[in-house]
C-alpha cells in the first residue's frame, strides 16, 4: 500500500519523464520484440522505476525460470489458483502480482511444505511453467505511485489531486453516504463499509489503499486536514474506533473501507496499460483476483 507523499505534481511529472527517458535508453527497443526473456521484461520494468534498488524488497521471483522466453504477461492483485489457470489459458507464462503468492508477506514456504493446498498450487504453477514476480515495493516507488494512479483514473479524480500531497483529493462536496455510494458504483463493489455520520459533508478525501495499519491511517487523519479517509482494510479495533471517538468528541470524520483486494486491483489494471506501449507485440492482460468475500 502507498505511503503519503508530499511532492508537487509538476515536479513529479517532470522527474518521471526524465527518469523514463534515461531508463528507456537501456531498454530493448520496442520495435524489435522477438524473443524477450522474462528477465529482460523485468529489467525493462525496473529501468523505469526512479531511485536506487532496495536490499529489503519483497519484489522477487516466486516461481519459474527468468531465462525462459516470455510468451505473455498477466497482471493481477494476487496470483490465486484461478488467476494461474486463466494465465495458462491465455498462453502467458509471466504473472506480475502485487501481493504474496504463498499466504504471507515474505512468501516463506517452509511452514507450508506438508500443506495440501500449497502442494496443489505449486504443482499447478510448475505444470504450466509459469513465472511469478511480485511488483509491490517498486510499483509504489514509481511516480506517480502505480496503485494510487490506477484508483485515481478509475474514479476520474486525477484533476482533484492536491497540489502538495498526492494521496489527498479535493473533490466536489457530497455527503459521506453519497461518496461511499459513488465509489461503490464506480468500482462495482459488493461490501464497502462506512464509519461516521452519513450526512457528513465531504470535500477533502485521503487515500490509503491496501493495508497500511492503524498507526499510518490514524497518523494521516491526525496530521492532515481531511473529511474522510478511504482505505483498503483495517483492524476493526484501531482506525474504526478512532473515527468513532473523533465523532463523539466533536471532531467529525468519516472512514470508508473498500476491502484490500478491490482497493489495489485498479492499480494492477493500470499496470497492464502501462506495460503495453513498452512491450509492443507481447500479449499483456489484466486478470483480477476478485473480491474474496461474499454477502450472506
Amino acid at each position: 500500500m502507498q505511503q503519503p507523499t508530499r511532492n508537487r505534481r509538476f515536479f513529479i511529472q517532470k522527474a518521471g519523464l526524465a527518469t523514463f527517458a534515461l531508463a528507456s535508453q537501456n531498454m530493448i527497443p520496442m520495435s524489435k520484440w522477438e524473443n524477450w526473456t522474462i528477465q529482460q521484461i523485468i529489467d525493462g520494468i525496473m529501468g523505469a522505476i526512479p531511485g536506487s534498488r532496495r536490499n529489503d524488497t519483497v519484489d522477487t521471483f516466486k516461481s519459474g525460470n527468468p531465462r525462459d522466453i516470455c510468451t505473455g504477461i498477466v497482471t493481477t492483485f494476487l496470483a490465486t489458483a484461478e488467476v494461474i489457470k486463466r494465465t495458462a489459458e491465455l498462453g502467458a507464462n509471466l504473472i506480475i502480482t502485487h501481493e504474496p503468492t504463498y499466504y504471507n508477506h515474505l512468501d516463506e514456504t517452509d511452514w507450508l511444505e506438508e500443506d495440501p493446498v500449497y502442494q496443489a498450487k505449486l504443482s499447478l504453477i510448475e505444470t504450466h511453467k509459469i513465472a511469478i514476480w511480485r511488483f509491490h515495493d517498486y510499483w509504489h516507488q514509481h511516480r506517480p505511485d502505480g496503485i494510487l494512479q490506477g484508483f485515481l483514473e478509475l474514479m476520474n479524480w486525477t484533476e482533484y489531486v492536491d497540489g502538495e500531497i498526492d494521496n489527498i483529493c479535493n473533490i466536489p462536496e457530497m455527503t459521506l453516504q453519497d461518496l461511499a455510494n459513488t465509489i461503490k458504483q464506480k468500482m462495482d463493489l459488493h461490501r464497502p463499509f462506512l464509519v461516521g455520520e452519513p450526512a457528513l459533508i465531504c470535500n477533502r478525501v485521503g487515500l490509503l489503499l491496501g493495508a497500511g495499519g492503524g498507526r499510518m491511517q490514524i497518523g494521516m487523519l491526525s496530521k492532515e486536514d481531511m473529511d474522510v479517509l478511504v482505505v483498503g482494510e483495517v483492524a476493526e479495533w484501531e482506525t474504526c474506533e478512532y473515527i468513532r471517538d473523533s465523532n463523539n468528541l466533536g471532531m467529525p470524520k468519516g472512514l470508508i473501507v473498500l476491502g484490500h483486494a478491490v482497493s489495489e486491483e485498479p492499480g494492477m489494471a493500470y499496470l497492464a496499460n502501462w506495460l503495453t506501449p513498452r512491450f509492443k507485440g507481447l500479449s499483456i492482460n489484466h486478470v483480477p483476483a476478485t473480491e474474496p468475500f461474499r454477502l450472506v
